[in-house]
This record gives structure tokens, sequence and C-alpha cells, in this order.
């Protein structure tokens, strides 16, 4: 039987942390749990050692990116699953995404969002990297950005180190596509914290795009776009 780990990138997230730990241990066949605490400030990494998860400390904030790249030397599944830590009482779907993988239909799997409840940006993050998906693979991505993915080892080896800032997804995804793997995404009811349309929301994308662009222009030299 295939072995299962959840990684866990998690910056301050005292809030949700506990119910997202929570739902995971909902879902059949995870063997292994793992919170990357990216250098927080508050009680995160607390409540997950108290959860009795496996905790990875970070002494500075390395970003979603860098959290990741820091646990690979820990993965030792057949398959690994990257979850947000702010999915709360949602994650437990992540079996919509391990289920493809373990059965051999898919070789990566992204969980698709519904759409969100409060208006955000304008689609322009988005829109560029569903571009950049078509173009290489001619396959239609609804949520490119997704940070809920599974997949098999063999994927893992091939799409890492991954890129450490806003542009990590993107990169994985057009990574597993020029090396031939199978790529799928499920609809799901999962949901996490979203950003609105004010300031802060507007910084946080602009970062975002800069990021999805530079993935983008990478990716083209290397011949991937």
């Amino acid at each position: 039987m295939n072995s299962v780990m959840v990684v866990i990138p998690a910056f301050n997230e005292e809030h949700t942390i506990r119910s997202t730990l929570s739902a995971i241990r909902t879902v059949e066949g995870i063997s292994k749990i793992l919170v990357v605490d990216d250098g927080s400030s508050d009680r995160t990494a607390d409540i997950a050692r108290e959860a009795g998860v496996e905790i990875l400390l970070l002494n500075s904030n390395c970003g979603k990116g860098g959290a990741m790249n820091r646990a690979l030397e820990l993965v030792d599944t057949d398959v690994v699953v990257f979850l947000d830590a702010d999915l709360g009482e949602t994650a437990s779907q992540a079996g919509l995404i391990i289920k493809p993988v373990l059965e051999g239909e898919a070789d990566l799997c992204i969980a698709a969002f519904p759409p969100p409840t409060k208006k955000g940006g304008f689609g322009l993050v988005k829109g560029t990297a569903r571009r950049a998906i078509k173009k290489l693979a001619d396959i239609e991505v609804n949520s490119p950005l997704s940070g809920q993915r599974a997949m098999s080892r063999e994927v893992l080896r091939a799409v890492t180190p991954f890129y450490e800032a806003y542009g990590v997804e993107l990169g994985m995804t057009l990574n597993a596509l020029a090396h031939g793997f199978k790529v799928k995404e499920v609809l799901t009811d999962m949901k996490h914290n979203e950003t609105g349309r004010d300031l802060q929301g507007f910084i946080h994308r602009g970062k975002q795009f800069l990021d999805v662009i530079k993935v983008i222009n990478l990716e083209t030299r290397r011949g991937s776009v």
C-alpha cells in the first residue's frame, strides 16, 4: 500500500492550524503529517506540537516555497501532499486530490476552489498563470495558483527545488508538464483566507503577479513555455 505524507507550511496560523490538523486526521490513508513552522511569532508551533504531529521549526521566515523546500529531506513516502494551514475543516477534502494519484489517474493532482465569497482582484494573476499552462500543455486549469496539491515521489523529485516565492505553484505545474507527467484538477469545496480589494490585498497580488511573471520568463528561457 502506498504511503502518504502531508506537508503544511505555516506562518502565524494559530487561529486555523488546530482545525486544519483535526480535519486532515479524518482522511484515510495518511501516514505522516509535517508542519513546517516558517518563523512564526505566534503559537502556531505550540498548537501543532499539542496536536501530536511532526514539526520542523525554521528560525526565520523563508516564504511558502522556501518552507516547502526545507521539508524535502523529511519526505519519505510514495505520495506527498502540500496543504495550506488555513484550510480549517475543509482540509478534510484532501482525499479528493490524493485518490487520483494513488489510483494512477494523475501524477500531480490540484484542488480547484469554488468561487470566492468576497471580491478580490481582477483575475490578472490567475489569468496569466492559466495562459502559461495552456500554452505549454493545451489544458485548461481553473485554479493554477492553488496550493493544495498531491503528487507522486517521482514528480516531487522532478519539480524540486521549488521556486521560493509566490510562483511556487505555477513553477511546479509547468515543470511537471514539461517532464510529461499527468496533471489533473479536481473540484473541491475547500476554502481558506481570502484577500480583498483593500491595500493589503492589492500589495499581495502585486507581489504575486511579479513572481508569476518571473517564473514564466525563467521557464520560457528553459524552453518549458
